[in-house]
């Protein structure tokens, strides 16, 4: 049974985002190097992005490498990166067949130039699309974000720019990476850790935790659609008692 018909189109998460875990153990389960669950875990997000675009999702977000990811050995940060350049050239296509843009998020200076340059290169080419947006996180760290968020604000205070007194939540909004982007529905996290790993910490004040064991190169449409689903049998209250909402 395809549990996309179980899906209410009119109720659809606008924002949803997906820390994608469980390319190294997957890896190891399989007896091979992690390298070989990062390179399984590219066609993971093809199939969850073409997923999205098809439901008529109209933001994904996905955590692709943290601040903290520079810490794991050379080897696999130097993997990823040309992981990341390979698959940006391959999936244009499927970008520019889905009418999906690409934007990016995160401390993107640190990227290497190679990347950088390509990153950019695809962003330019897909600016002009608009049936999904499609934001990868790299070198994102949200605790990082928000700094940079409070010492710009704090600039233009000092400045006179800005007055304390008006500084509310639009005007932190303005400041983030995010700014572009509406606040996230439904967070997806796969391979069974049950923690947000420094992942969009003000995007995420009211959105739904989904958590399944599920590593990510073995996450398929079927599973998009089972978050979805439970996502729609919520209730969300933003605060409000049930009877406030009837």
């Amino acid at each position: 049974m395809d549990l996309k018909e179980n899906i209410q189109l009119e109720k659809l998460p606008k924002h949803i985002a997906i820390i994608m875990d469980g390319n190294g153990r997957w890896a190891k389960q399989q007896g091979m190097l992690r390298a070989f669950g990062h390179e399984n875990g590219t066609k993971s997000v093809r199939t969850t992005v073409e997923a999205s675009a098809e439901l008529g999702i109209e933001n994904l977000t996905l955590y692709a490498f943290s601040t903290e990811n520079w810490n794991r050995p050379k080897l696999e940060v130097q993997t990823l990166m040309k992981l990341l350049v390979s698959a940006l050239r391959k999936e244009i296509k499927t970008l520019q067949d889905n009418d999906i843009r690409l934007m990016a998020i995160g401390n993107l200076s640190t990227l290497p130039k190679k990347a950088y340059k390509e990153l950019h290169e695809v962003i330019d080419k897909t600016k002009g699309n608009s049936r999904m947006t499609l934001t990868l996180a790299l070198s994102y760290g949200s605790r990082e974000e928000i700094i940079n968020t409070v010492k710009e604000i704090s600039i233009k205070v000092k400045n006179n720019i800005i007055s304390p007194e008006n500084i509310e939540e639009s005007i932190i909004n303005e400041h983030l990476y995010t700014q572009n982007l509406p606040d996230v529905d439904l967070l997806i996290r796969t391979s069974g850790e049950q923690r947000i790993s420094n992942f969009l910490l003000w995007q995420i004040a009211y959105a739904e935790l989904y958590f399944t064991s599920i590593l990510w190169p073995d996450f398929t449409k079927q599973h998009l659609y089972e978050a979805i689903i439970e996502y729609q049998k919520r209730e969300r209250r933003f605060g409000k008692t049930s009877e406030q909402l009837s």
